[in-house]
């Protein structure tokens, strides 16, 4: 009799648990949909064929990508493997790897490949509505392998590798990228001028790197670009730091807002002009903290010094010491007394021995968006002063 109970309570437990299954299973098909809802916020369209479900692995297939200004214009990705998939508290979902096919495309005498792209720690939003960070669409890492652009046999662009994370902290998140072995064969311009300078200047090849680091504070908007870094060989490095407040979720969601009743008009002269009137208004929330762009020589300077003297019948020597008596006199045009006084130091100093060159704003206090449009407007003269501009070369 106790085996007959127990043998009863299996079975119901059984019958519970086939019954239940379904409801506890993925559902492919709306997480696409809310991928495409997270994405579509910022103009990219997702469709699909359909969303095949195996324990926690999503294939989608059919995925093709556009824009929502143009329609029907699409790139076909084919099939998407989300892994490791879980349904969030909400109705979100989070997948911890996210594999794209690779890229093969031939048009006439050109080819495009891409290998190994591929997202971890992909978070959709139950609902895209964009007002808190549960609401956007996050990852963790996102990378590629090999990249290229083949002309005629050749690569005449090439990229080892690309990774970009994003670090979710209170409040806001940090972020790093890194584009790797950046290859780019200039050997086969045509053009006679252009292939005489790339040549002089030992530019037939380059390679270097481009890096990137930065943070987000979403309560008080503060974006800070600590390094958007250029780095070539030969050529030099090139470095761009930037630092503003006012980029909230708020104003994200305007500028979204603005960008798709700019798309939905068919007057598109009527439609720019609204966007740009909605930028200035939405200018008028940002604040300005500070500024960079540095450059670090790597032979360049000397080289194209050298081939600008050639071409004008006199040696690199002779244009420099013209550039450094031409640059005062372009300054003076400016009435910026002080900022002429740093420019041409500065300007002599890079020239008589190229190692860096730094132009930099770094106010005292924070300057709102509109103080600064208000001074180019009616004295632009003082926006140096009002930035707290400083130029400075060799340090």
């Amino acid at each position: 009799m106790k085996h007959m109970r127990n043998l009863r309570l299996m079975m119901a437990s059984t019958a519970f648990l086939a019954l239940a299954g379904p409801s506890f299973a993925l559902d492919g098909a709306d997480m696409m949909k809310k991928l495409n809802a997270a994405t579509s916020a910022g103009g990219t369209v997702i469709t699909f064929e359909k969303a095949d479900v195996d324990g926690d692995t999503v294939t989608a297939t059919g995925v093709q990508v556009g824009s929502a200004s143009l329609p029907g214009d699409t790139l076909k990705i084919g099939e998407l493997t989300f892994e490791g998939v879980e349904e969030t508290e909400g109705g979100g979902y989070h997948a911890k790897t996210v594999s794209f096919p690779d890229i093969d495309m031939s048009q006439e005498e050109g080819r495009f490949s891409a290998k190994d792209i591929e997202i971890a720690g992909l978070t959709i939003p139950a609902n895209a509505t964009g007002e808190t960070l549960n609401d956007i669409l996050l990852y963790e890492t996102v990378s590629t392998g090999p990249i290229a652009l083949n002309v005629k046999g050749k690569d005449v662009f090439a990229i080892e590798g690309i990774e970009s994370n994003l670090e979710r902290q209170d409040g806001g998140f940090t972020y790093d990228a890194n584009v790797a072995g950046l290859k780019a064969d200039l050997s086969q311009v045509e053009d006679a001028s252009a292939k005489d300078a790339i040549d002089k200047l030992g530019l037939a090849t380059i390679d270097g790197t481009v890096t990137m680091k930065g943070s987000w504070e979403v309560d008080s908007g503060k974006i800070a670009v600590d390094e958007y870094a250029f780095d070539f060989k030969n050529i030099g490095r090139l470095n761009i730091a930037v630092d503003f407040s006012g980029y909230t979720l708020a104003f994200v969601k305007s500028l979204q807002e603005a960008m798709k009743t700019a798309e939905a008009n068919p007057n598109k002269e009527e439609a720019n002009q609204a966007v740009g009137l909605a930028m200035l208004g939405l200018m008028q929330q940002l604040t300005f903290n500070s500024a960079s762009i540095r450059f670090d020589d790597a032979s360049i300077t000397k080289k194209a010094l050298d081939y600008a003297g050639a071409q004008q019948g006199v040696t690199g020597d002779q244009l420099t010491q013209s550039l450094k008596g031409l640059v005062p006199i372009m300054m003076a045009q400016l009435n910026l007394p002080e900022l002429q006084n740093q420019v041409s130091a500065a300007v002599n100093s890079y020239l008589d021995g190229p190692k860096n060159l730094t132009v930099s704003a770094a106010p005292e206090k924070p300057v709102p968006f509109p103080m600064i449009i208000g001074a180019a407007m009616g004295a632009p003269n003082t926006i140096p002063s009002v930035l707290g501009v400083k130029v400075t070369a060799n340090d």
